[in-house]
């Protein structure tokens, strides 16, 4: 195949460095020596005879030649070819070479795109187990694999381009780990339990005022007792954290003079992205990180990490050459037919191919790394099935869902599904084997739908209320298999959700064709911010129904960072690269009069959901009487007082009645003994005028106290109004009423 620099005449191929000189005296060149093909990447240790060094394994099957580079504290370059090869894997041992040495690999093979082929070795490669990364993912024409300005694009990712990207890329770092963790406790929340808080490590902790400036941003910034503070006050039970797997940023965003704020483009499955770590990043980034979880660990937070398997920030055929796609395109990637082309499931230009027992090994190596050396509780699979996918189609008996389930590490930590890719039969909400939880976005659309006057039946929010068992009443899955959210970091905040009908994301540079436009949303009468005091009354009413209806279902609830404060993107619906003020949570909402009821009523939900064992349950509903009295676990009820009928549960209402009993809880606690808890009635009105809604006689109730009224804006007004059964009450407008039985 012709290269660019003999179509253009121009020989530009990276040098084979000599070795550094001081002084112009040559410094002695290091030697490999065979070392071990595991495990993989580079790993500190003791080597024969004494020797302190460091083994570098590298899994690359048909390459012809790999050669390590060691690069110096002024970016001088030395090469030492990798000469043992065992099992497809290349490695040696290189004495002398310490933790914080910086590293990456050049990789020589076949330019043959039209058969997958892409090794170049002018590209400086990232290690793919490489524990940590300095420097940062600049794009310049250099690190294209092929030449990125070629005149011709049609065939331009066909003409290899021989510069050199050494300059230009990231470098791994050698870490010795040597943390053993014995002075960490997990919290072991069990999932019932959960309460999970969906938060940007960066835009979390920038703006907040009580941590110092130097920390903002970082994971010393979240391990803060100011920010631990507020995670403990707001009673969530786990941290969900936005991507911090190295990261790079796509080029038509630099181009525009922005950044990859999520991360959702990952580049390194073992690194915390260097980005955040307020210590340093020649290594300083692993411990900085560690402590973060050990303090969460220490406030009783678990940490679940949100993790991007599917794709790397490598794009399709015309992205750049930075780790995988040079040390061995066919066998890391999916490519199509027409293995020019790479296979696209995640809308991101490419995808893992997971079916392959070397990528399978990189991404649960990489999953037992996290728990194991690292100290985190579980893991958000983003595209989770494109994972799923066998040689084409979603398959729940797919080596990497087999491979998962029989791991004794993974198997015991939390697993979460987004269950979608945007492949064909993508779709699997439901689907996924016991051990995981999904995100439930038919309950995300059904709440929506319902406080906004959508839905024109209740039968299926009376689904997602009660557990969704509907979706996962089957192979022994329990209620908390659902994660139920009504916002994400992907789409409105909630406050924008209340505020807004069309999106805004005219900051992106992308015209406002981006993002969703199915928002399900409603701006309660004017769209975006507004001095109506009437309006700002009904959405801050909104808010509270909204959360109140996700803390009191059955399931696991996901806040995302900042709902509770009324925190705004002022309508932008996709800030996936706005990494200022649009994303940053702003603090100064907690003091806000108008928006610090807002936090005090969720802090409220949640400690009642903490208290009481029969908004959490471990099984599903049966619906069934369990004594002679007729009283059943769950029932249903219309604003008349009366039971649905199957005819009421297709008919269009704006109200809805749940009944759940604290005497028919399933299981027994640690002890032995029968569960017990208080009973209580849950009213929904989405209507805009008052309803009339008799509350239920004996054998349900003989009274009841209102626990909560979403139509006070202190909820500390509401508690205390006991109504006795049978009696007709006025249910506000738009608004949630939970009542405790009494007698």
């Amino acid at each position: 195949m012709t290269s660019a620099a003999e179509q253009q005449g121009a020989p530009a191929r990276a040098p084979r460095a000599e070795a550094p000189a001081v002084n112009g005296t040559p410094l002695p060149v290091p030697s490999a020596w065979p070392g071990a093909s595991t495990p993989l990447g580079a790993r500190f240790r003791v080597g024969p005879d004494g020797v302190a060094g460091t083994n570098f394994a590298l899994w690359a099957a048909g390459a012809e030649a790999v050669r390590l580079c060691l690069f110096d504290e002024h970016g001088r370059e030395t090469q030492l070819r990798l000469t043992e090869l065992t099992h497809e894997i290349w490695h040696g041992f290189v004495p002398g070479v310490l933790p914080g040495q910086r590293y990456g690999y050049r990789v020589d093979g076949r330019w043959d795109p039209w058969t997958g082929a892409r090794w170049n070795p002018a590209k400086l490669l990232l290690d793919p187990y490489a524990r940590a990364v300095d420097g940062e993912f600049a794009l310049p024409p250099e690190v294209y694999g092929h030449v990125r300005d070629w005149p011709d694009q049609q065939v331009a990712d066909t003409v290899r381009d021989d510069r050199d990207s050494g300059p230009y890329v990231p470098k791994g770092v050698v870490v010795h780990d040597d943390d053993d963790w014995s002075d960490d406790h997990r919290p072991k929340t069990p999932w019932a339990d959960s309460v999970i808080y969906e938060l940007h490590v960066r835009g979390f902790t920038r703006l907040h005022p009580g941590i110092p400036e130097e920390l903002r941003g970082t994971y010393a910034g979240l391990a803060h007792p100011a920010a631990i503070e507020h995670l403990v006050n707001l009673g969530v039970t786990a941290v969900e954290l936005l991507p911090v797997h190295q990261f790079a940023h796509e080029d038509h965003l630099l181009k525009r003079g922005l950044r990859n704020y999520w991360g959702y483009n990952s580049i390194g499955y073992f690194a915390p992205h260097a980005a955040y770590a307020a210590s340093g990043t020649t290594g300083q980034q692993v411990g900085e990180f560690k402590r973060m979880v050990r303090a969460l660990h220490a406030a009783g937070i678990e940490v679940v990490l949100d993790v991007v398997y599917n794709h790397t920030a490598e794009a399709g055929e015309l992205g750049p050459t930075l780790s995988l796609k040079g040390i061995d395109n066919r066998g890391y990637y999916r490519l199509q037919d027409d293995a020019r082309r790479f296979a696209d499931y995640t809308g991101c230009g490419n995808t893992l191919h997971v079916v392959r027992p070397h990528v399978l090994r990189l991404i649960t190596d990489s999953l037992r790394y996290w728990v194991t050396e690292m100290g985190v509780d579980g893991f958000r699979f983003d595209l989770a099935a494109a994972l799923a996918r066998s040689m084409h189609d979603v398959d729940m008996l797919s080596p990497f869902l087999a491979v998962i389930a029989q791991d004794p590490v993974l198997r015991r930590v939390k697993l979460i599904a987004e269950p979608w890719d945007v492949g064909s039969g993508g779709y699997q909400v439901g689907a996924f084997p016991p051990l995981w939880t999904e995100w439930n976005d038919r309950y995300r659309d059904a709440v929506r739908d319902f406080w906004r006057g959508a839905l024109p039946d209740v039968h299926d929010l009376g689904y997602r209320l009660s557990g969704s068992s509907d979706l996962y009443a089957w192979g022994g899955r329990r209620p908390y298999a659902s994660v139920n959210f009504i916002t994400a970091h992907d789409g409105y905040t909630l406050r924008d959700l209340v505020s807004y009908e069309t999106k805004h994301n005219e900051a992106n540079g992308e015209h406002n064709r981006d993002g969703s436009n199915d928002n399900r949303s409603w701006n309660c009468g004017a769209e975006g911010e507004t001095d109506d005091q009437d309006v700002q009354a009904l959405r801050r009413r909104q808010l509270r129904n909204l959360l109140t209806t996700l803390l009191l279902s059955t399931g696991v609830p996901m806040l995302v960072a900042g709902d509770e404060l009324g925190r705004t993107q002022r309508g932008n619906n996709n800030a996936y690269c706005q990494d200022n003020d649009i994303s940053w949570l702003d603090w100064s909402l907690l003091d806000d009069p108008a928006w610090r009821p807002l936090f005090d009523l969720t802090s409220r939900l949640i400690r009642l959901r903490h208290r009481h064992p029969v908004l959490r349950r471990r099984a599903f509903f049966s619906g069934r009487a369990h004594s002679a009295d007729g009283l059943r676990d769950l029932a249903w009820f219309t604003a008349r007082g009366e039971e649905m009928t199957e005819g009421d549960w297709y008919a269009p209402a704006a109200t809805l009645g749940m009944y759940l009993s604290g005497r028919d809880i399933p299981g027994r606690d640690e002890r032995g003994a029968p569960v017990l808890d208080d009973s209580f009635l849950t009213v929904l009105h989405a209507g805009d005028r008052p309803a009339r809604f008799v509350l239920p006689g004996p054998p349900w109730a003989e009274r009841y106290e209102v626990v909560v009224d979403t139509s006070w804006e202190e909820q500390r007004a509401a508690p205390g109004v006991v109504h006795r059964a049978g009696t007709a009450i006025t249910v506000p407008a738009r608004s949630v009423l939970l009542l405790k039985v009494t007698g």
